[in-house]
């Protein structure tokens, strides 16, 4: 075992390839393609952040209270997008922005997991971990029956109505 020899000029580490071009980028297709999602995912969010914040300040969470407007934001949400998702990939050929304005805009801005978070631990650092548990639960399962329910009624009024 002797130690390894550098490369002659017979023998190259890797072929001749000559110079290398430039490697491609993207960076300019990328940002002018993306600017018009980034807009109506940003005026999306917007709204539905806003419209959050008006359930938020119509119905307002007490201090140790149960999070019932978080709740019911997060159900509707997902029942909203359950109807959504059937529309737009069943009945209607949307325009490409429909779906990041309206689903990721919308919404994402209406809906919230970081407050649902917020919301557990609160009450569990407050002492009502069984509500903290419950509250976990019951939106966990809530946000998928309201999800699954919204697809199957969708998809059973659109049958109806074509029939």
């Amino acid at each position: 075992m002797g130690a390894r020899q550098p490369p002659t000029v017979d023998q190259p580490d890797e072929p001749a390839r000559g110079p290398r071009p430039p490697a491609p980028t993207l960076r300019h297709e990328i940002t002018r393609d993306t600017w018009p999602v980034l807009a109506v995912v940003s005026v999306g969010g917007a709204i539905g952040a806003s419209a959050r914040y008006g359930a938020a300040l119509i119905w307002p969470t007490a201090p140790a209270g149960f999070p019932w407007t978080t709740l019911v934001v997060n159900v509707v949400g997902c029942a909203v997008i359950g109807v959504f998702m059937v529309v737009i990939s069943d009945v209607w050929a949307a325009h490409r922005l429909v779906r990041p304005f309206f689903g990721t805009g919308v919404l994402g801005g209406f809906t919230t997991f970081s407050t649902y978070a917020v919301d557990i631990r609160r009450l569990l650092e407050g002492g009502h971990a069984r509500t903290g548990v419950a509250y976990l639960g019951l939106t966990l399962l809530a946000a998928l029956a309201a999800v699954w329910s919204a697809v199957w009624l969708t998809r059973r009024a659109i049958a109806w109505r074509q029939s």
